[in-house]
């Protein structure tokens, strides 16, 4: 598996064109993803917007992931999503996996402050959709409960996933903290968008 340490390795001479954002929901993927997305220029695909129809109603699997297929078409882009049947469309494609790998603590904090800010604000999502913490806090599409359930796991099945042949081209970035987040975010703007065309 490629190394997981934040290490000079991480500061770019180069920078990849098509990146893909992991982590726990509500650690930040989106968030991250669009940064980054606008300090090297390139699309950002978000890949809830295509997996939620109106009213939450779920995009049929194989559509989806042709969906994602045809949005990923481009030579750069940065993808925010954890669909793990979706990696054999993304990860292929994809040069490089940003893992935010954070705290329990943090991921639960953080995914508390979004709901609430977007059920107050009355924050339309993708296709007109808009999330009620009362949804989340007392059914069972609960997001925080999703969270525990997968955050463990995901510190499991994530490298196992990586140390594929398969996937031996992809670059890890595995951060854990904001501090280390903001470090790396940082050291993109080294490197402009038309030397990383030209690499």
């Amino acid at each position: 598996m490629p190394d997981s340490q934040l290490s000079d390795k991480h500061y770019l001479t180069t920078s990849p064109n098509r990146i893909a954002v992991i982590g726990t929901a509500g650690a930040g993927k989106t968030v991250l993803a669009n940064r980054i997305a606008e300090r090297l220029a390139v699309p950002h695909v978000e890949l809830d917007a295509y997996r939620h129809g109106p009213d939450w109603t779920e995009t049929p699997d194989d559509e989806f992931k042709e969906q994602i297929s045809q949005a990923l078409q481009g030579d750069a882009w940065i993808a925010d999503g954890n669909y793990t049947f979706t990696r054999d469309v993304v990860w292929p494609r994809a040069q490089m996996v940003v893992w935010l790998d954070y705290p329990i603590t943090v991921v639960m904090w953080r995914l508390f402050r979004r709901t609430l800010k977007r059920s107050i604000l009355r924050e339309e999502l993708w296709n007109g959709n808009r999330e009620k913490l009362w949804r989340h806090l007392f059914s069972r599409q609960s997001l925080f409960l999703w969270a525990l359930q997968t955050h463990w796991l995901r510190r499991r099945t994530i490298p196992a996933a990586l140390d594929l042949p398969e996937h031996s081209h992809i670059r890890l970035v595995h951060l854990r903290s904001s501090a280390e987040a903001e470090r790396w975010i940082e050291s993109l703007k080294r490197v402009p968008y038309k030397a990383r065309q030209a690499a």
